[in-house]
């Protein structure tokens, strides 16, 4: 199992010593089922139709409606204010990618469904401090976490955020971008774009994050002979080391004071409150 796969980015801050052989086995059971694509689920006659890629337009408006330029979010307004997206979300589920789609459109619905449910998901529960307040007290990494939860369908499939993250983006795609996009609706979290992504625009999209991401020193302090960087950064170590890259030629590529592969990395402590206007 990758390393990078146990240090989960939902793992709570500590979990008593007495509960780690008990969950071991439970974690060990669920993962196959998060490591399977979402795209490989079985054919529905939804999916069968589905041959144009998703407008993401109504999304893209609602963003611009209630999320600022910092990327917090107006959840009081937008809960009074739920049909077109509602709506939206209907039509994600019922239009899941095929293989006549890009790459880029692929990619672009999955991190737009990544946020747009996360958005649903607090809406549900709003309001509340953080989202980790939501389900049980002691959360289990893949299993009892709100990313774990499998409160939405799409293509006829019960998925969770952890099989849109972990299953499919992170799975099928290998592009550690992804990580500047998905917003897991807390201050620490990159900041949450005020349009929907779309194929189009996907990689400056994506590269214009990364800049966002780097050059915020409440969320990152990179230096030459210290620096202190995003847990993101330590939770997914192996997805910046693939391919022969190192976390300096990430951060390096974004962030406007430089690294070295002998700079001494420390990490930031995770802020989980809401990233609520």
């Amino acid at each position: 199992m990758p390393t990078y796969m146990l240090m989960h980015k939902r793992l709570p801050m500590k979990i008593p010593a007495l509960y780690f052989s008990c969950i071991a086995a439970a974690v060990v059971a669920v993962l196959p089922s998060f490591s399977r694509p979402a795209t490989s689920a079985p054919h529905s006659a939804a999916r069968a139709v589905a041959t144009a890629p998703v407008d993401h337009s109504t999304f893209d408006k609602l963003l611009k409606k209630y999320v600022n330029a910092q990327g917090l979010v107006n959840y009081k307004g937008w809960k009074t204010d739920q049909a077109a997206f509602n709506q939206y979300l209907q039509f994600l589920s019922k239009n899941p990618p095929t293989a006549t789609w890009s790459k880029a459109e692929q990619m672009a619905y999955w991190i737009n469904a990544y946020n747009a449910y996360t958005i649903r998901l607090v809406l549900d529960h709003y309001p509340l401090q953080s989202i980790k307040d939501i389900g049980t007290k002691i959360q289990i990494p893949f299993v009892t976490t709100p990313w774990a939860s499998k409160f939405f369908s799409i293509g006829g499939t019960k998925m969770s955020l952890d099989n849109i993250e972990h299953g499919t983006l992170r799975k099928k795609f290998n592009d550690p971008r992804i990580h500047f996009a998905l917003v897991c609706a807390s201050i620490s979290c990159p900041r949450l774009r005020n349009e929907a992504y779309t194929a189009a625009k996907l990689d400056s999209q994506l590269e214009d994050q990364g800049r966002d991401f780097l050059r915020d020193p409440t969320k990152n302090k990179p230096g030459k002979a210290t620096a202190q960087l995003s847990k993101y950064f330590d939770w997914y170590k192996g997805d910046w080391t693939e391919n022969g890259q190192t976390v300096a030629s990430w951060v390096n590529k974004y962030a406007t004071t430089k690294m070295d592969n002998a700079t001494q990395i420390s990490y930031l402590d995770y802020n989980w409150s809401l990233n609520a206007q």
